[in-house]
């Protein structure tokens, strides 16, 4: 039997403020949002942003952008803390990202990906990665221009899993392997 566990109060949890957070040491990692159209989806990657210290969310194409009621409604406020940037398409974001020396790696189920499982990202490496559309994912002119890619391997019947749901697996993974 587990000895009593009383549920901490968020006051109890000495989170940072919002200034505090920007002045912290980030996660090496952008998550990039390829024409990603439900703001709850985005939202909801701003805060799991949030929760792992993430260095910005970069939207592009039809991804709406904060401040917005519905981005709101799921992030919570991370969309305060966290940089964000927008461009015009994913790969102009890509094509920036590979200026500065970032390890861009798209998460798309393709002929040749690395299993999530056998990735081990690397300590001084800065890397993005590229969630794709609800029903289309990843461009495939991005998933081109990018290093790589990442894929989660799936056992059910369904092809794909929601947006917000891959960027807190692969979120994770970075996180368990950089700074956890």
């Amino acid at each position: 039997m587990y000895p009593y566990m009383r549920k901490v109060r968020t006051i109890e949890m000495k989170r940072l403020t919002v200034e505090e957070y920007r002045k912290a040491e980030k996660l090496p990692l952008i998550v990039v949002l390829d024409d990603v159209r439900s703001m709850y989806n985005i939202g909801s990657v701003f805060r799991t942003c949030d929760a792992f210290r993430v260095e910005a969310v970069y939207l592009c194409g039809i991804c709406q952008t904060p401040p917005h009621t519905e981005i709101h409604k799921t992030a919570l406020g991370a969309e305060e803390s966290v940089s964000w940037q927008y461009f015009k398409t994913a790969l102009d974001a890509v094509a920036e990202l590979k200026k500065a020396g970032y390890t861009v790696l798209s998460v798309e189920q393709v002929e040749h990906s690395t299993k999530l499982y056998t990735f081990v990202p690397q300590k001084g490496q800065k890397y993005a990665v590229v969630m794709g559309n609800e029903v289309k994912g990843v461009h495939q002119e991005v998933v081109d221009a990018s290093d790589g890619c990442l894929e989660i391997p799936q056992l059910g019947i369904k092809h794909s899993m929601n947006v917000s749901v891959t960027a807190g697996i692969i979120i994770y993974k970075f996180a368990e392997s950089l700074i956890l």
